[in-house]
């Protein structure tokens, strides 16, 4: 076989046009699908482009047409099924409307995120998805409006920044899951999250995240009706990887007045949680009431099943990837969906044992 067989090689559109017996602007133009070109040449080129297997070069395309068909989405931990979930309704949708998606995972980092940013920009992507990883330090994301580039935010709000944002209201839901405990006799409800902060939580400070601010604003506003209020012991931020967490459990369930009830916000802490519960033999909601952040297969499958607050985050990520599309073809918002969290009640919420011994 020839060397200079172009089967070798990148099928270019010169190698087409040879083929076909037209010129190369021809060529390009049906291949692009754009300007003038005859019926005849154009099936003489699709013909050929078919029968050497040709594939488009997506940058000159893009870089022709100013469409690259390709959307960018920016999340904190794709190993979090929130965000797996989410990025599956976005990349489904996007498939149906002809959309490539490409994801970049952060570590819920800032930098990490102003670099996956420009280089989404970089790659000329039609627009973006981003989960922010701060809710105040949004410049990257200012630019990105500054250059007319389509811009949706999932699962959070971003400070000052005019960008549709689909997310689920969490300050209700906090509430009500917290009021619930309180019924059940609960006064020490311990809050983990991966939060990243400076310092340690305390009362009244402000933190990084409106999705951790909208929840520990729920939490106080059903403490409060009790006179009770956040305590800086009990809601623990920067729990980092698996081994932070468990040691973060064990420290709110065995200080002199333990937790009775622990309130994971995501499903990867969930797990830790629940690890670190087992290793000192408490069970339960006999020892220890549980509740999470979100609503998996494997909730509905321990021993109890577990009290969750579940969000529709596939749906999230649908509606995240049907308003961005929208906004790149140029067409007005269509009416938000209904997104609404619930409390959906398994047997990980139980009566405290102190509450128990004097009823």
């Amino acid at each position: 076989m020839s060397s200079n067989n172009p089967r070798r090689r990148d099928v270019t559109v010169a190698d087409v046009a040879k083929a076909a017996q037209v010129s190369k602007a021809q060529a390009a133009r049906a291949l692009g699908n754009y300007g003038a070109v005859s019926d005849d040449v154009r099936e003489r080129v699709l013909a050929a482009a078919e029968e050497l297997a040709y594939r488009p070069n997506e940058l000159a395309r893009s870089m022709n047409t100013g469409k690259s068909h390709t959307i960018g989405v920016v999340v904190g931990d794709i190993e979090n099924p929130h965000f797996g979930l989410a990025t599956r309704g976005i990349s489904d949708t996007a498939k149906k409307a002809g959309f490539n998606v490409i994801l970049i995972n952060t570590d819920e980092d800032v930098s990490a995120e102003v670099d996956a940013v420009q280089v989404l920009l970089d790659k000329r992507v039609d627009g973006l998805i981003v989960a922010p990883a701060s809710s105040v330090n949004t410049g990257h994301l200012q630019r990105v409006q500054e250059a007319a580039r389509p811009l949706v935010l999932l699962d959070r709000t971003a400070g000052g920044l005019a960008a549709q944002t689909v997310a689920v209201d969490m300050a209700g839901m906090a509430y009500e899951s917290t009021r619930y405990l309180l019924s059940e006799g609960h006064r020490r409800i311990a809050f983990i999250s991966t939060l990243k902060t400076e310092s340690p939580f305390t009362p009244g400070m402000v933190v990084d995240s409106s999705q951790i601010t909208e929840r520990l604003d729920g939490m106080g506003r059903a403490l409060g009706e009790e006179g009770l209020a956040l305590s800086a012991d009990l809601v623990r931020l920067n729990a980092g990887d698996a081994e932070s967490i468990r040691s973060i459990t064990r420290d709110v369930l065995l200080m002199p007045e333990p937790a009775t009830a622990v309130v994971a916000s995501d499903g990867l802490i969930a797990l830790s949680v629940i690890e670190a519960i087992q290793e000192l033999g408490l069970s339960i909601p006999g020892d220890v009431s549980f509740l999470m952040y979100d609503d998996f297969a494997w909730t509905r499958l321990t021993t109890p099943p577990l009290t969750v607050i579940a969000q529709p985050v596939y749906d999230m990520g649908v509606a995240a990837a049907s308003a961005l599309i929208r906004q790149i073809e140029g067409r007005k918002p269509a009416v938000a969906p209904d997104l609404v969290a619930r409390l959906i009640k398994r047997g990980s919420v139980g009566t405290p044992r102190a509450v128990k011994a004097y009823t």
